[in-house]
């Protein structure tokens, strides 16, 4: 069975990590987080690394093939610099990645003046403590969680501290972004169910448009894979591969130019971002999903701002290994302690 057919076998489960990278996290209601400064991975023994850029995020998030070796999911930094010396970077982030991932965007933020971050939250409420789960519990979180937890990987407000002294709050707070969702009638799980549509629709590349396979040899092909060593990294290629492929337009989150997720949160930020340049501050990075950055960056470049550096960063490491469990494996293991606790 083709990877991208194999991919929408999962998509039901895994559709939120395909668009993590717009969606809000939650803080109380829905969120955002932070992140920093890369670790450079030693270089997989390779053949040639292909590299994709994302269609859902172009120029700010990145899969580096090395085809059945594994490879990497990288997210990008771009930092724009405007005449007077006034540098913003956009620090693209997927909301779920390695620890040591969010560990190196937290150490970058560091010397920056203002951190200017995603969260949706009501007004006035506390910023989120890492580990420390709100509450007042969210669809969107659950199933973030729910994915941090078989792909073995880090949710970013269990990760990032947002009580440092330089971050800034710089997004709507839930009761406008339900207003103006309302007004839309534009809500997360209807997007996310086109979307979701739209995937199961279309074949993730030409090659893949081929006729379903019968349901034993799906079945055949489900089971293969989570017998498999490593079943958690083969499961995050195939994620990463078909997040490359799709065609989610402005991540999939309604018309380009015309939605609140994006572009009225968008607006959000770059009120704050004015707000915080009319106080001098010069060095600030603007912390939101990979989704948000190509329209920030379209506004930067109309505010005069243009491109000086790139630094890409390590979010999923891809690397296949044969010397781990597989997912059948874990599972017994965690059946025979459940009853002998009983």
């Amino acid at each position: 069975m083709a990877n991208g057919y194999r991919a929408r076998v999962f998509l039901f489960a895994i559709l939120p990590v395909l668009a993590a990278a717009a969606a809000p996290s939650i803080a109380d209601e829905v969120g955002s987080a932070p992140a920093p400064a890369p670790v450079t991975p030693p270089p997989l023994p390779v053949r040639k690394a292909e590299v994709k850029d994302a269609a859902m995020a172009l120029g700010f998030l990145r899969l580096v093939d090395h085809g059945t070796l594994g490879g990497r999911l990288e997210s990008a930094d771009v930092t724009y610099q405007n005449a007077d010396g006034v540098t913003v970077r956009l620090v693209s982030a997927i909301h779920i990645g390695e620890r040591g991932y969010f560990e190196g965007i937290a150490k970058s933020f560091d010397g920056d003046e203002a951190v200017l971050y995603e969260l949706v939250k009501p007004k006035d409420a506390a910023v989120p403590v890492p580990g420390v789960a709100p509450e007042s519990g969210s669809g969107v979180r659950e199933i973030q969680q729910f994915m941090k937890n078989m792909l073995n990987l880090e949710f970013q407000l269990d990760a990032i501290d947002y009580s440092k002294a330089n971050f800034v709050h710089a997004d709507l707070d839930a009761e406008t972004f339900r207003k103006l969702q309302e007004e839309r009638g534009e809500t997360f799980e209807m997007l996310f169910l086109k979307q979701l549509m739209k995937a199961m629709r279309a074949p993730a590349t030409p090659e893949a448009a081929e006729p379903p396979q019968d349901p034993e040899q799906t079945l055949r092909e489900m089971i293969r894979l989570v017998t498999r060593p490593d079943a958690e990294r083969q499961i995050k290629l195939t994620l990463a591969k078909h997040m490359m492929e799709a065609d989610l337009e402005a991540s999939g989150f309604g018309e380009p130019g015309n939605n609140v997720i994006v572009t009225e949160r968008n607006k959000a930020a770059m009120k704050t971002l004015a707000d915080t340049m009319a106080k001098g501050q010069k060095k600030i990075s603007i912390f939101y999903g990979a989704a948000h950055m190509p329209d920030f960056a379209q506004r930067l470049r109309e505010l005069g701002f243009k491109p000086v550096k790139t630094e890409w960063r390590l979010a999923w490491d891809l690397a296949v290994r044969d010397d781990e469990p597989s997912l059948l494996e874990d599972l017994l293991i965690e059946g025979v302690k459940a009853l002998s606790e009983e």
